[in-house]
């Protein structure tokens, strides 16, 4: 049998939601899983990718054996029912850029396990799925949007559950990705980051997190610029991605842009913006970093409201 799962790609914390806020992007990974007859052949990994760089960076990144994180969470599935792993093939077909901070690690996750869990025969529901997911992950933020699609409010509670709540993204706001030609390691990112941060801070991120849903909810322009503000963990990250706080002093002045944030760890950012003026909004960040030598891809891209989908099933 083979099954074959389109996962999108994913921008987390959206400024002050860290760790907790995600939302899906249509950039997809394909993972298939096959169960091979050889016995004795154990897991097998593939990479198909027309941007050879990437390749590499893929195969850096996430192993292609036993302890790749497509492995672990396929593992972690069978053992959930105890049973083990045997032949497997595993394919994994990368549009998502790698080190970028959209998801790419939480996708191939996502859809390993979603393709084992039809090779089994439904064993595990949502609730594990997300769960096991998050286990391998380590926090729900990517992989949960990659399960469900749209912009997500997520907890991981002490019992290993993820509670979620979707939101609705208003159409009125664009999402504009825009990706450095660099890469950013999550383990780096991560790294710099504080491990106690000062009660106001918490407090500030407190107030911005609860503006960013009603800002959401209500379609306000206005509090959805104040909400986009962060102290947890931008700040920190802000010398790790060169360029930004230019670009974010440089989209300052345009009334149409609501906000500048990272994309997860970075590098990317998203900008969030009003539906006039992205050509420009695109120049600006272009002749941002291009004065830096950064070369960028940027993207104006809808929300993908589907989560992951099984596309072959043989």
């Amino acid at each position: 049998m083979k099954i074959s799962v389109k996962v999108p790609a994913t921008t987390a914390n959206l400024g002050p939601g860290f760790d907790c806020l995600g939302m899906a992007l249509p950039i997809y990974n394909t993972i298939t899983i096959e169960e091979t007859v050889l016995p004795g052949t154990g897991v097998e990994i593939n990479v198909l990718n027309d941007d050879s760089t990437n390749d590499d960076l893929l195969m850096e990144h996430i192993p292609m054996d036993e302890n790749s994180i497509i492995y672990k969470a396929v593992e972690l599935l069978y053992n959930s029912i105890g049973q083990t792993p045997s032949e497997l093939k595993i394919t994994v077909q990368s549009q998502i850029p790698i080190a970028k901070g959209l998801g790419s690690s939480a996708s191939v996750i996502v859809g390993g396990l979603i393709a084992a869990n039809e090779l089994l025969g439904h064993p595990a529901d949502e609730v594990a799925l997300l769960s096991i997911a998050t286990e391998v992950e380590g926090h729900p933020d990517n992989v949960t949007p990659a399960i469900v699609g749209g912009l997500v409010l997520t907890s991981l509670e002490d019992d290993g559950r993820v509670v979620y709540r979707k939101l609705e993204w208003p159409e009125e706001w664009s999402i504009t990705v825009c990706v450095p030609d660099y890469e950013l390691l999550t383990d780096i990112s991560r790294s710099v980051l504080p491990k106690e941060v000062a009660r106001e801070d918490a407090v500030f991120n407190a107030k911005r997190l609860a503006m960013f849903v009603q800002a959401v909810n209500t379609k306000d322009d206005e509090l959805m610029r104040l909400a986009l503000q962060d102290r947890l963990h931008q700040p920190y990250r802000m010398k790790l991605v060169p360029g930004l706080d230019s670009i974010i002093e440089n989209l300052k002045h345009e009334e149409n842009v609501l906000g500048c944030v990272l994309s997860g760890a970075g590098p990317s950012i998203v900008i969030i913006s009003k539906k006039n003026d992205i050509e420009k909004i695109k120049t600006i960040v272009k002749n941002t970093w291009e004065a830096q030598n950064v070369k960028v891809n940027i993207m104006t891209l809808p929300i993908e409201k589907n989560g992951a989908q099984i596309i072959n099933h043989e």
